[in-house]
């Protein structure tokens, strides 16, 4: 498909609804549109912004009646003309609008296209650009501000200061090699290290955030252990507010590991419960407490539930984990320590601690500090990692006293690698793999 094609897709889900928004962009968007749609004036006459109520019809049969928007290039999306008909929702009615103006000579838009076109036509960057997806996507609140802030630009404008410094370094070391005659500072020794230094603070500082972002996009990873008939698939189905996991006063009933999603103040989790672990010949326990052990090595968070009826466990969490003395409506003279939290499990007792342990834990509650960036995806993680290594391997080259070429090599693919994240540096591939994983219509 050529880039000058007019493209088309359903932009709003398939299905019943209020409302159902066909997206038309395009040279051609504006004159595709005019052959099915029936209104009081003719579309290309039609100013920016122009809103119009018709019909579209298709072999003289009306199909729907509608509100046409028209939006001129570059002011739309997507920096093309573009044309939003909005009709009735319901699956074969939107078919129906979507086949006639595909039949007046627009082409089926693939997943991405329209925001690849606005990333292409410089509406946004490619950090701008995955935080569409990510704003559709998020999972909870957190989610939601990160990704708007993403979209809003904060993180492309701190690539974009990092990328400068790069370029800064890179054009004058080059310079002084390409024009020795005229008498350049190479900005060599202490000053062009201090700089390499700097972008390796701020490139550090960015790779900080990642697992930050791995949470906001995936969920927490919220781990449940302990003995069995502690308490924990009792847990789990408090967390979740439903009778998720069966619960049986007979050990060893949790066989498999049980996962489930949910939101709490905000914060997207993943939630997992697991086998208990004892002494066991059970093959398929022993299967299963595996598998709670690898659990435990993935785990953001984890907790371990300790029945407080029964001999108190005296190893003290580690830094990620937090202790649930469950069944405490029994052991009501119990005082719990740090790193502790008082429960019943049965009536909800301790609940609200708990979260908020959970809260803390996360590390999450930084999201709301003014400024703050978040690298919330791997790719820029992989690019952000791919820099600092090039930065490291500069700052060796200038300690040694290599020849600047060698230097300007390093720091020319630590430019290459920043410039990545936000689309400086594209190639095919990468955006192909970016936009292909958005929905059809976006």
């Amino acid at each position: 498909m050529s880039g000058l094609d007019t493209i088309a897709a359903l932009a709003t889900p398939a299905g019943a609804g209020a409302l159902a928004v066909v997206r038309v962009s395009g040279p051609g968007a504006l004159q595709i549109a005019g052959r099915v749609f029936r209104g009081r004036r003719s579309l290309p006459e039609s100013a920016p912004g122009c809103v119009q109520r018709g019909r579209v019809e298709q072999d003289g049969a009306v199909l729907d009646e509608v509100l046409l928007t028209v939006f001129r290039a570059p002011r739309s999306y997507t920096g093309e003309d573009l044309v939003e008909i909005s009709g009735h929702g319901g699956s074969v009615v939107a078919a129906a609008v979507l086949r006639a103006v595909l039949a007046a000579g627009a082409h089926p838009a693939p997943p991405g296209e329209f925001t690849r076109r606005a990333f292409l036509n410089g509406k946004m960057d490619l950090t701008q650009a995955e935080a569409v997806m990510d704003l559709i996507a998020a999972r909870g609140e957190a989610s939601a501000r990160a990704a708007a802030g993403q979209l809003e630009g904060r993180l492309g404008r701190a690539v974009e200061a990092l990328r400068g410094d790069a370029i800064t370094a890179v054009a004058h070391l080059e310079a002084f090699i390409d024009f020795p005659e005229e008498g350049i500072d190479a900005e060599g020794g202490r000053a062009l290290l201090e700089r390499v230094d700097r972008l390796h603070g701020a490139v550090a500082h960015l790779l900080s955030t990642a697992d930050e972002g791995r949470m906001l996009r995936e969920g927490v990873r919220l781990v449940i252990h302990g003995e069995p008939n502690a308490g924990k698939s009792s847990l789990l189905n408090l967390l979740v507010g439903y009778d998720r996991a069966m619960v049986s006063e007979i050990p060893g009933t949790t066989r498999d590991t049980i996962e489930e999603s949910l939101t709490l103040r905000g914060i997207p989790f993943r939630v997992v419960d697991t086998a208990g672990l004892r002494e066991s010949s059970d093959p398929l326990e022993l299967e299963g407490m595996r598998r709670t052990r690898a659990e435990l090595e993935l785990a953001d968070v984890s907790l371990r539930v300790v029945d407080v009826t029964a001999q108190a466990e005296a190893a003290r969490p580690n830094a990620r984990e937090i202790r649930v003395l469950n069944k405490i409506d029994l052991r009501p003279e119990w005082v719990p320590g740090a790193d502790e939290v008082a429960m019943c499990c049965l009536d909800g007792r301790g609940l609200e601690d708990l979260v908020a342990a959970v809260i803390a834990r996360t590390d999450l509650s930084t999201l709301d500090r003014c400024g703050e960036v978040i690298a919330v995806n791997e790719r820029h993680r992989h690019c952000l990692a791919a820099a600092q290594n090039y930065l490291g391997e500069a700052r060796r080259s200038l300690q040694r006293a290599d020849p600047p070429e060698l230097t300007a090599l390093e720091l020319r693919s630590a430019l290459a690698a920043i410039g990545e994240i936000t689309g400086a540096v594209e190639t095919e591939d990468v955006l192909d793999k970016i936009f292909g994983s958005f929905c059809i219509g976006k």
